[in-house]
């Protein structure tokens, strides 16, 4: 069984291990991937409120590609469709109106898809084969003056 969180801005889900216990992987936002921190389970497990709070499925994949929209940019198929998703919340804008119930089924649709384009891109690269997307984080604030 696997249960998703948002822990403060990063998603967070705990999956049943094969031993009994459980494994926790929190969103890297420099390197766009979950890595193991299991060091958090009891504070997100037993957590009432605030910072930290369970999520369904969904709005995690929603969550998980917001925040990796948000720093990272690249080349590539799962870009292109970050490229789309901007396009149509550009659009709207322009047009003074909210996105349309049509065109936010589309956006979550996009996001679940390039959830699964990172995971896949991922086992590529740890297989040995070469990533389909290039990409770097953004730079923000202090960081992009330094360079």
């Amino acid at each position: 069984m696997t249960d998703y969180f948002k822990y403060y801005a990063q998603t967070y889900r705990v999956e049943d291990a094969p031993d009994g216990g459980q494994r926790g992987y929190l969103l890297n936002t420099r390197t766009g991937e979950f890595e193991e921190n299991n060091a958090i389970i009891p504070e997100v497990m037993f957590a009432r409120a605030g910072d930290i709070s369970y999520i369904g499925e969904a709005e995690f994949i929603d969550r998980t590609e917001v925040e990796r929209q948000r720093y990272f940019d690249g080349d590539g198929p799962i870009f292109a469709l970050y490229q789309t998703i901007e396009g149509l919340y550009d659009q709207a804008e322009s047009e003074g109106r909210p996105i349309t119930p049509q065109e936010l089924a589309l956006v979550k649709a996009l996001r679940r898809r390039t959830f699964a384009m990172w995971d896949e891109d991922f086992a590529r690269r740890d297989a040995g084969e070469p990533m389909q997307n290039e990409y770097q984080k953004r730079q923000f604030g202090a960081e992009a003056s330094s360079e």
